[in-house]
């Protein structure tokens, strides 16, 4: 482990001798369980509550930068690492902050009005999907990313290599009335990145940047471009080191305050953290994943491919971010969720 807080954890034990013997206990299993094999793929973890870290420890493996080999590393708090789809919910967070701007149309507004260079697509179907069935992936239109992302025909890695990304998701055959189905999708995430572009006048990372990392402090991100050279990708391009995703996390936790300024309205963190849908099992926000269907709303989370992870506990404020190098791996999930029921949850400090 290249960063251990034991020093700290001991200097603090006479004042917080829960959370020092929490960071202590954490640490050591962490790195016992990575050393026998038993956390293979994995790269950082840090878990925050009221902005004091809890816990925290950096690995070394393979990584990649929106798939494009890194080689070995040596990982820290310093150190950029993708998001992937934690992306999304990222995208949802800055649209509500251009919202509160009056930037972009409300959920209530109709998709295909806000991009009338596309008005030939028009159908009574089509015009029914709203700026809300964007944000909850129930748009209805036909889209697939159960495929690998190697895959061409994946529907994201399909949207990347169209001459026209817009055109190829607002074209996809309508599959089912909007507003009853869910359905992953990176093209809608792109949509929202769009909007937010069009409405600020800014790229994505441009906008993210002045209205959101700077106010939180964050001055080192990387925001990849999508195969176009021009766009960002929206669903899944984003970079940030895990204390860095954490402030974000601890801005959610907050309501949509951090250090006493209100970034993005409570109203907009209240909706974004409602049940709009089904998914798999889970609830679905507004690009954010809930706790599952018939549990109490106890956390909301980012996921991303490789075993990304962003959870805010939403009762106690607890932010968990995890990083991890399993890209593509169809059980990526497994080692966020044997984090956090085997060494995170267990012994947590209680609020």
């Amino acid at each position: 482990m290249s960063m251990s807080l034991r020093s700290l954890a001991m200097i603090c034990a006479v004042f917080l001798p829960a959370q020092a013997a929490y960071a202590n206990e954490v640490e050591d299993q962490l790195q016992a369980a990575f050393d026998s094999g038993e956390l293979a793929g994995l790269h950082g973890v840090l878990v925050r509550r009221d902005g004091q870290t809890l816990a925290e420890a950096y690995f070394e493996g393979q990584d990649q930068r929106w798939g494009d080999p890194l080689g070995e590393r040596q990982f820290g708090p310093e150190e950029l690492h993708d998001l992937r789809s934690i992306s999304k919910s990222i995208v949802s967070l800055l649209y509500g902050i251009a919202l509160d701007r009056d930037l972009v149309p409300p959920p209530e507004a109709g998709l295909l009005a806000q991009f009338p260079e596309y008005a030939d697509l028009a159908d009574p179907q089509r015009n029914a999907i709203t700026i809300e069935h964007v944000l909850t992936m129930q748009m209805g239109l036909e889209w697939n990313e159960q495929l690998p992302y190697t895959n061409p025909k994946n529907s994201e890695v399909a949207m990347e290599l169209a001459e026209d990304k817009l055109r190829f998701i607002l074209s996809r055959p309508i599959v089912d009335t909007p507003g009853t189905t869910w359905s992953y999708s990176g093209g809608s995430t792109a949509l929202l990145g769009a909007l937010i572009s069009r409405g600020s006048g800014q790229t994505l990372a441009e906008f993210a940047q002045e209205a959101l990392f700077q106010p939180l402090g964050i001055n080192k991100s990387d925001w990849v471009l999508g195969l176009d050279g021009k766009t960002h990708a929206a669903a899944s391009g984003l970079r940030l080191t895990a204390p860095d995703l954490a402030r974000i996390g601890t801005l959610l936790a907050n309501k949509g305050q951090y250090q006493g300024q209100q970034i993005v309205s409570q109203d907009w963190i209240t909706r974004s953290f409602s049940a709009h849908a089904a998914a798999g099992g889970l609830r679905y926000g507004y690009q954010w994943w809930l706790a599952p269907v018939g549990t109490p709303p106890v956390w909301a989370a980012g996921f991303g491919n490789g075993g990304q992870r962003l959870t805010v506990g939403q009762k106690t404020g607890t932010v968990v971010v995890i990083q991890a190098g399993n890209y593509n791996q169809p059980d990526d999930w497994k080692l966020p969720v044997k984090l956090m029921e085997e060494f995170l949850i267990p012994g947590l400090p209680p609020k």
